[in-house]
């Protein structure tokens, strides 16, 4: 793996960490009272989003082939 798809592989995991979480929280104390905060915009849309996102930099980092002249 080159020094470039190495440093895209940390971001990619760093960006899915970052949508983990976005994802914590909205639970409530008390189990006899629902919270409806656990369906909220950030935990159903937002995160997941970000998760792809981290998965999408994650399939480039791999998939990236730098030209090289060492190659030719």
């Amino acid at each position: 793996m080159t020094p470039k798809g190495f440093k895209l592989f940390i971001i990619g995991l760093l960006v899915m960490i970052l949508g983990y979480v976005l994802m914590i929280g909205g639970g409530s104390d008390d189990p006899n009272v629902f919270n409806y905060a656990m369906f909220d915009f950030r935990r159903l849309v937002l995160a997941p989003a970000v998760i792809l996102v981290g998965i999408v930099i994650e399939i480039i980092a791999i998939m990236n082939k730098e030209n090289s002249k060492e190659e030719e």
